[in-house]
């Protein structure tokens, strides 16, 4: 099996990185690396490992795991945590959220003596929500609004996320007398050991209803479906996100809502193709525009331009039509519109157009050809 990266060298940040360093670390990331962008080999495994590393690392608890034994805490394979579930035989199967202060604490004498109590949770915000939405290729040049149905927990307005019917009924939880913690002694191989986990009574909370709120049935959330507008600024690109702020997952104990991020996967054009804020686009002429030259309409993503094509222009010669490309988000100058430009030769002639070229070649020959001219070159 091969060896995992470290998440933090994954993200390319630092052990000691804040939560916003390692959300701006996976979304520059994740941008670079998208499948829908990136078309290298190894990218849908780098996106993978970057987004396994943000899961990890944004998650406080799961960092907080990681930290202390690495990889292994989340592989199940190799028996995960050691001390959740199939380390030491099993012996603490079945209790989550374990205090590992008071299991080592039992080992080297402590005996689960500490007398420190956990305080139950606060509000806590909601995580971040991501979902992907397609769009056509000149909305995202041109922009757009759109409408998109979304479902949401929504904080309870009758209980203010309380669950309760009215604030009387709120009463602190017998069980752990309001730490949202109870001592739990469990039977090992090692004797009687005394742990800390989540009070089931109260899931942590430290406080019980007594009587339900009648709107969200004691949960504090509704669950909302509604259909919101957003708007698609012009010059947006693929992978890149638009933030609907509060639209996320819902938070814990009346905290806010996370956010709702909508990532743009764009539909691609039949004859432009985009790089970056520039344009280009493949126009085919016919070998005697090329070598007399010609005015063309050229289509561009903002309708024609007169673009004037010089006589004796090569097969696949490159012109450009300055600031026709797409306008920047952050309003600096648009890109540019390049013509690629495609020689054509006819598979069929009618009788006069043969006759011209015959006459042509007749005069072309009083000269040295093309070819023969090549040919020199590899005479010694």
């Amino acid at each position: 099996m091969a060896t995992k990266k470290d998440f933090y060298q994954v993200l390319g940040v630092t052990k000691s990185a804040s939560k916003d360093e390692i959300k701006s670390a996976y979304r520059k990331l994740a941008k670079q690396y998208h499948p829908d962008i990136n078309k290298a080999a190894d990218a849908e495994t780098r996106f993978k490992e970057i987004q396994e590393a943000y899961d990890i690392l944004y998650d406080d608890q799961k960092r907080q795991s990681y930290d202390q034994f690495g990889h292994a805490a989340f592989d199940q394979s190799a028996g995960g945590n050691p001390f959740q579930g199939g380390g030491f035989g099993g012996g603490f199967s079945g209790f989550q959220d374990v205090d590992l202060g008071d299991i080592f604490g039992s080992f080297f004498g402590g005996g689960g003596s500490r007398s420190r109590s956990r305080q139950p949770r606060g509000p806590q915000r909601g995580a971040d929500a991501q979902v992907r939405y397609r769009i056509e290729f000149m909305d995202a040049i041109n922009g757009k609004k759109i409408t998109i149905p979304i479902q949401y927990d929504e904080s309870c307005t009758t209980c203010a996320g309380s669950g309760a019917r009215s604030s009387s009924d709120v009463e602190t939880c017998s069980t752990c007398r309001g730490t949202g913690r109870r001592r739990v002694q469990q039977r090992t191989i090692l004797g009687m050991m005394e742990t800390e986990a989540v009070c089931d009574v109260c899931q942590g909370r430290g406080k019980t209803v007594k009587v339900a709120c009648q709107t969200c049935h004691g949960k504090g959330h509704n669950r909302v479906k509604t259909d919101i507008e957003v708007t698609i600024p012009a010059g947006i690109n693929a992978g890149q996100q638009i933030r609907i702020p509060g639209k996320g997952e819902r938070g814990l104990e009346g905290g806010s809502n996370g956010d709702l991020y909508l990532e743009l996967v764009i539909n691609k054009h039949p004859h432009f193709t985009r790089d970056g804020n520039d344009i280009h686009l493949d126009v085919p002429l016919s070998f005697v525009d090329a070598a007399l030259g010609i005015t063309l309409d050229v289509p561009t993503v903002y309708g024609d331009v007169s673009l004037v094509i010089p006589a004796g222009t090569q097969p696949d010669k490159v012109l450009r039509i300055r600031q026709k490309g797409v306008k920047d988000l952050r309003g600096n100058e648009p890109g540019d519109h390049y013509v690629h430009i495609k020689i054509q030769t006819p598979t069929t002639m009618t009788k006069k157009q043969k006759e011209l070229l015959e006459a042509f070649k007749v005069e072309d020959e009083k000269s040295e050809s093309v070819f023969k001219k090549f040919k020199k070159l590899f005479k010694n």
